[in-house]
């Protein structure tokens, strides 16, 4: 684990030296406006995005796609690569907003509202996006026949890349994904949504090695950070998070051949009143994925329901939905440090592990959770450990 955080510390610090260092200071800037864009919030300008963009990638040295003040009306969008420079940055100081909520499927109909995919070399700063998610939400929760919603911004096959000072509010679906990516640093985001609007993550990661989320605030209706199948070092750190269902590692076992997740740090984290704090989930279906080397530190909850919980029967629709098999994900190499706080429920501690996968190497070190003021206790099924310090009155190790 030592190796892991050395790993993890000169990622950040090359992360910040290419922000600090740009490769050239006569970077060319492309103005949105110049290209027809109007900041009125009612006048469409995604051509006028995509222009700017296209010369901003053309382009054989660092260059600036420039967003000034003002509110501009987008539509589904997708900036491609590869650039001709190894760094674009997109400035954002105005609001990027998506059509009216009433008209939902514009960009519900596709899976992306705003994309950047195969990019070296790519820095978004500041600004706001709108996704307008309202009536979206009201559809889904209504049972109509809804599209799928669109996540308000995705990079996928991007390598090298910082998103900074972002806002994200009222996504139709997820706020944010980051998918087939490498070496990826988010920092200082807001992402925003209320508390019961449906599949609101705020970050899904998926396949992707090398990816820092830092500094930030997390405010939505489902997930505040999902971690997916194939996903390798990723650090969390100083992330409020709540209203939201927590931070996940999964859901897991979709599939039979699935890759794994390791190399996770989760570390100086606040949760406030959402449905779950550390949470890994999997299907009860046969997969030949796993969950390894995993550390959580620092964790503070406040009125989390279910503070520390690991569930190999998840199955959100219902029983009736569900194989009567057993999860194939293999657990091991999960640490709890310092870990204190209330819990909204009795049981604060919950590991249902796989009965055929059993979890190993959980580690419980000064684990101080609870309910009603007093010692919140503990429930596990199929899962071996240590607890070592201050723990849990009736720990399950």
């Amino acid at each position: 684990m030592a190796n892991l955080i050395v790993l993890f510390s000169l990622q950040l610090i090359v992360l910040l030296f290419i922000v600090a260092f740009p490769l050239s200071t006569s970077a060319a800037t492309y103005n949105v406006l110049h290209y027809g864009a109007k900041p009125n919030g009612r006048t469409d300008s995604t051509k006028p995005f995509l222009l700017a963009w296209s010369m901003a990638c053309k382009s054989k040295k660092p260059a600036t796609m420039w967003i000034p003040r003002g509110t501009y009306l987008v539509k589904t969008i997708v900036f491609g690569g590869p650039c001709k420079s190894k760094r674009v940055t997109v400035q954002i100081d105005g609001k990027i907003q998506a059509p009216p909520s009433k008209n939902f499927r514009i960009i519900g109909n596709y899976r992306n509202w705003i994309l950047f995919h195969g990019i070296y070399g790519l820095t978004i700063n500041g600004g706001i996006l709108d996704g307008r998610g309202s009536n979206f939400w009201d559809c889904r929760r209504a049972g109509a026949n809804c599209p799928d919603g669109a996540v308000s911004l995705t990079l996928q096959n991007v390598r090298n890349g910082i998103i900074s000072g972002l806002k994200s509010i009222d996504s139709q679906y997820s706020h944010m994904a980051i998918n087939g990516c490498n070496n990826i640093m988010v920092r200082r985001v807001t992402l925003i949504a209320p508390d019961q609007s449906p599949n609101t993550d705020g970050i899904d990661i998926q396949s992707s090695t090398g990816v820092t989320i830092i500094d930030s605030s997390i405010r939505t209706g489902d997930d505040c950070i999902a971690i997916g199948p194939g996903t390798k070092k990723v650090l969390v750190q100083r992330v409020g998070c709540g209203p939201g269902h927590g931070i996940s590692i999964g859901s897991l076992a979709r599939s039979r051949n699935e890759d794994g997740v390791e190399g996770i740090i989760v570390k100086d984290v606040t949760f406030t009143g959402s449905d779950n704090g550390l949470r890994i989930k999997t299907w009860p279906k046969p997969s030949n994925g796993f969950v390894k080397n995993v550390l959580y530190q620092n964790i503070v909850m406040n009125n989390v329901r279910n503070p520390i919980i690991i569930d190999q029967i998840y199955c959100p629709g219902g029983n009736s939905q569900c194989t009567k098999q057993h999860s194939g994900i293999k657990i091991s190499g999960v640490t709890y440090l310092n870990v204190r706080g209330t819990s909204a429920t009795p049981v604060a501690i919950k590991l249902h592990c796989s009965a055929i996968n059993p979890c190993n190497g959980i580690e419980l070190y000064h684990v101080k959770l609870t309910y009603s003021k007093k010692p919140a206790t503990s429930f596990c099924s199929s899962a071996t450990g240590i607890s070592k310090g201050q723990v849990l009155h009736e720990s399950c190790f």
